[in-house]
């Protein structure tokens, strides 16, 4: 007898796939203000915005900032940072959100699809945005509290296949087909995420990611239209939300083409 298919869920990156930015240089500001950064740490994190901004974050790179960011929160207080990042997010994080995605999420959350959310920032600061969005889940870096200050160790780090890891354990307790979900990401380490999936998307992807969505066939989209977040946040009909997939068709919805195109080549899925 066979095992019955799961359903899909939508799995999304949050930087410069959701958000314009590094979610966690982000607060770089809001964290110098209180006192947890230095201007050096500051100005270390404007130029690796920069970095990230430019497509240059190699998997080296970010290793080495991955190391960097554990050395640096090392005895910080957990309820502080926590306290710190509910106080700025709207202010920080709203101005980034792109139009597009939200468009999308709302058409996934329409569909009724989950919403996951899977990145490599700290929980601390995906998890308050996953909620903001309305996602179902958060998929994040995890960093181990000892006393309620962080130790610098850390016990998951939500990067490349361990992303994958991550997803095929959540999928397994929330019963989601992957061959049947969905995958949204811009950046060249992210290809095991999308890989996962049966419906994979490159959105203002990186050049490796470019050039490896373009080998395998998957769609690529643009979003570039900051929006204000709070007015979006109440689920609304969608009514075909017009906008182009490169040549596929310049009229049709972001969902309407981008998934119906994935569900063309792959006949079994469905929503």
């Amino acid at each position: 007898m066979a095992t019955p298919a799961g359903r899909p869920a939508a799995f999304f990156d949050l930087d410069k796939t959701i958000i314009a930015k590094s979610s966690t240089l982000a607060f770089s500001k809001s964290l110098f203000a209180e006192g947890l950064l230095n201007r050096r740490s500051v100005l270390r994190s404007a130029y690796a915005q920069l970095v990230f901004s430019a497509g240059g974050a190699s998997h080296e790179m970010l290793e080495k900032m991955r190391a960097e960011i554990s050395a640096l929160v090392t005895g910080w207080d957990v309820v502080t940072v926590r306290q710190i990042v509910s106080e700025a997010l709207h202010d920080v994080i709203e101005p980034l959100v792109y139009a597009e995605a939200l468009s999308l999420i709302e058409e996934h959350r329409e569909a009724g699809h989950d919403i996951v959310i899977v990145s490599a920032s700290g929980a601390e600061m995906v998890e308050p945005i996953a909620e903001m969005l309305g996602a179902t889940h958060a998929i994040a870096t995890q960093l181990e509290e000892v006393d309620g200050r962080y130790s610098g160790h850390i016990l998951h780090y939500s990067y490349g296949p361990n992303k994958v890891t991550a997803m095929v354990e959540l999928a397994e307790r929330e019963g989601y087909d992957l061959s049947r979900s969905f995958g949204y990401s811009d950046s060249e380490t992210d290809v095991p995420m999308l890989e996962a999936v049966g419906h994979p998307f490159a959105v203002n992807p990186d050049k490796g990611l470019r050039r490896r969505a373009t080998e395998a066939g998957w769609p690529i989209l643009t979003f570039e239209r900051p929006t204000s977040l709070r007015p979006r946040l109440v689920p609304e009909t969608t009514t075909g939300k017009a906008m182009a997939l490169g040549a596929l068709a310049a009229s049709a919805s972001l969902v309407a083409v981008g998934i119906g195109a994935a569900v063309r080549r792959r006949p079994t899925a469905g929503l």
